[in-house]
């Protein structure tokens, strides 16, 4: 959460795309790495985050327009897109476990009868 916080911060040099692009990254990255876990609501958190603080940031990018004229321009159907971009929802990640193996698994201190 702290990368997201710091690619959201409130600049607006940056368009929308280039935003989603590099948070889709650190996002991608980071539930590729722990979809391994137990970690279906933590992937469903990130994603309320994730996508609260770049509607944070559009709200400052285009200050002079209200929420609801902002949705209904920059937000059809409350999805984050920015022509073939769009914001990566990282519960829709399917989580594999580690399967137990149990007495599958050979030891090298096995008894020999």
């Amino acid at each position: 959460m702290a990368k997201v916080r710091s690619l959201t911060r409130r600049d607006k040099h940056r368009t929308l795309g280039d935003l989603l692009r590099a948070v889709n990254r650190v996002l991608r990255g980071w539930c590729e790495y722990f979809r391994y876990g137990v970690s279906a609501r933590t992937f469903s958190y990130l994603g309320y985050f994730t996508w609260h603080r770049v509607f944070r940031w559009l709200r400052k990018r285009h200050a002079g327009i209200g929420v609801r004229k902002l949705v209904r321009r920059l937000l059809p159907d409350w999805q984050m897109t920015d022509g073939r971009v769009s914001l990566f929802r990282p519960q829709a990640v399917s989580i594999i476990r580690y399967r137990y193996r149990g007495s599958r698994i050979p030891t090298p201190w096995a008894l020999s009868a």
